[in-house]
């Protein structure tokens, strides 16, 4: 089947993502960042970034819990299931702050230095990593709070994934032009992938059944994918602008992308290409979501505009 006749096929079918339902986040102003999910409780965690907040919502009553404060332009944020801490990392102060899961009560601090931002949690090899400054990602024990380690990279990292089970790490250095490889193991670079001709790559996602990184630039704005082992780029397509989120949904073999020019992109992987099955109206200034597969749901966070700041859920249609 043509990539022609694949976009007709896929553009007869509903849409892959429906709005599902909005939960407002209350008096919030200003840009909100990144999102994280505590499953076991159902809640989901939003960096306000623009309010020097965190919201937390009940995912399961559809309903704004709490919103605390005292933290300094929140960027990155995570849960930690084996302490049951959740992790903030804020921009304005560099530090990482720690709360009990169970009650959100401080559970300390630990200071970066400058522009502490994306935050993972990789289980295998009970770290945290948090990207900040000039270039590094910090290594946490979660055990004993604290940083052990820093691996250094070439100019500030934007979003990074951990490679299930195979102990590299991806990372986006749009500065750098390029996406760093790590080995978590020896705390260093291994490699780097040129990007080409395109710039800012800022979001970055791991299709471990295509055997392939993902990764969305803004200058231009389009989406491309590079080799898991040799790290070529081997396609790119157009796709939304001002993009700072990307998912793969591996049981539907589809691609989430959300994108501040107020879309949702749904792209489809069809042999070695893509093929953009949706492109959805959302809200100007919408770029961070998150992709949660134990609830079969994407979360989109809106900033406050004619309507109060909210979180979209989208369900898959299929």
């Amino acid at each position: 089947m043509s990539i022609l006749s694949s976009t007709l096929a896929y553009a007869s079918q509903a849409e892959p993502l429906v709005l599902e339902s909005k939960i407002p986040l209350g008096d919030v102003k200003g840009r909100i960042d990144h999102l994280a999910v505590d499953a076991a409780r159902q809640r989901l965690y939003i960096a306000e970034l623009g309010n020097d907040s965190v919201a937390v919502v009940d995912v399961k009553a559809g309903k704004l819990l709490r919103t605390l404060h005292g933290f300094r332009e929140p960027q990155g944020i995570g849960y930690e299931p084996s302490t049951d801490t959740v992790y903030v990392a804020s921009a304005g102060d560099g530090s990482v702050r720690l709360l009990h899961g169970e009650d959100l009560t401080p559970a300390g601090i630990i200071g970066l230095g400058a522009d502490a931002d994306n935050i993972r949690i990789d289980a295998p090899s009970h770290r945290v990593l948090v990207g900040y400054g000039g270039g590094a990602l910090a290594v946490i024990d979660p055990a004993h709070r604290q940083k052990i380690a820093d691996i250094p990279l070439k100019a500030h990292p934007e979003s990074f994934q951990v490679e299930p089970q195979g102990g590299r790490i991806f990372v986006n250095v749009p500065d750098a032009n390029e996406i760093a490889v790590l080995d978590l193991t020896t705390a260093k670079q291994t490699s780097a992938w040129a990007t080409k001709n395109l710039r800012a790559n800022f979001p970055l996602a791991i299709d471990a059944e295509r055997q392939q990184v993902v990764a969305m630039f803004r200058h231009p704005a389009k989406l491309a994918a590079f080799n898991l082992r040799g790290g070529g780029m081997t396609h790119a397509v157009e796709a939304c602008g001002d993009s700072d989120d990307l998912f793969v949904d591996p049981k539907r073999s589809l691609i989430y992308i959300s994108c501040g020019e107020g879309f949702l992109d749904v792209f489809a992987a069809q042999g070695d290409a893509f093929v953009r099955v949706a492109h959805l109206a959302t809200a100007a200034g919408a770029r961070t979501s998150l992709w949660v597969p134990q609830f079969d749901r994407l979360f989109l966070a809106v900033r406050a505009a004619k309507d109060p700041a909210a979180i979209w859920i989208f369900r898959p249609s299929s």
